[in-house]
């Protein structure tokens, strides 16, 4: 009887871009660019919708700021800008890790929708494309960590949303 089929026995298709995976950092940084950009150069939203999209803003991009920093403040020493995990790495389970498995990723990606909500509705496109393409590094993220950590598939199935806790 053969084992059943995990997210850690199947190997990434995705490219490493990198040792480190710089090449995965130096695209996100051009879609974070065109986010804002998009947000400056866009047109306004409509004067009638701006003081409900600034409120609905300003409680997004509260949510990301308290995500975003509960992810890096739990990994203190071990973050890092690369997706591949430092080799003396342990797996955090708890704090925002214990809610999502990329609280930095869905943090960046709740102050990014912020940012278009308060600016212009021209920078949900780089928005979007900023979604699927951190799903992906995500994706690559993990096929390294199934490599590196001891009980990753097991924290997998503990964890499962990816990004947003109850959403995502």
């Amino acid at each position: 009887m053969t084992e059943p089929e995990t997210a850690c026995s199947r190997p990434s298709r995705l490219p490493s871009l990198g040792p480190r995976g710089e090449g995965w950092v130096a695209i996100q940084v051009v879609l974070i660019v065109l986010i804002v950009a998009a947000g400056v150069l866009g047109p306004r939203w409509p004067e009638s919708a701006q003081l409900w999209l600034w409120i609905a803003a300003a409680a997004v991009g509260l949510a990301g700021l308290a995500l975003f920093a509960g992810g890096t403040q739990r990994l203190g020493r071990q973050l890092t800008p690369f997706p591949k995990p430092v080799a003396e790495g342990e797996l955090k389970r708890d704090g925002a890790y214990g809610i999502v498995r990329h609280p930095m990723y869905g943090g960046v990606l709740l102050m990014a929708l912020a940012w278009a909500l308060a600016a212009s509705p021209w920078a949900l496109i780089p928005w979007v494309l900023a979604c699927v393409f951190l799903d992906l590094k995500r994706r690559r993220e993990e096929a390294w960590l199934c490599e590196h950590a001891a009980g990753y598939g097991d924290y997998l199935s503990e964890v499962r949303r990816q990004f947003i806790p109850y959403v995502w």
